[in-house]
């Protein structure tokens, strides 16, 4: 599955792979292929990018189009 929200989310952030990938303890070879689906993205990582962006993971997965956390 293809994240097209990851890249959306980091650039929007105006961060690079490389910073996001520092953030998830990771290389950015590998965040990089998350964002191209090449690979799936560990829960974990998602929480930690959800909490990073401030949204909701339903919204990084495509499965909802608002971008709020439900409080």
């Amino acid at each position: 599955m293809y994240f097209r929200r990851l890249r959306d989310l980091r650039e929007d952030s105006d961060m690079n792979q490389t910073q996001i990938a520092e953030i998830l303890f990771t290389s950015q070879t590998v965040y990089s292929r998350y964002e191209r689906g090449a690979r799936t993205i560990p829960v974990e990582h998602l929480l930690i990018l959800a909490d990073f962006y401030g949204v909701s993971t339903d919204y990084i997965l495509g499965r909802t189009n608002n971008k709020k956390l439900n409080k």
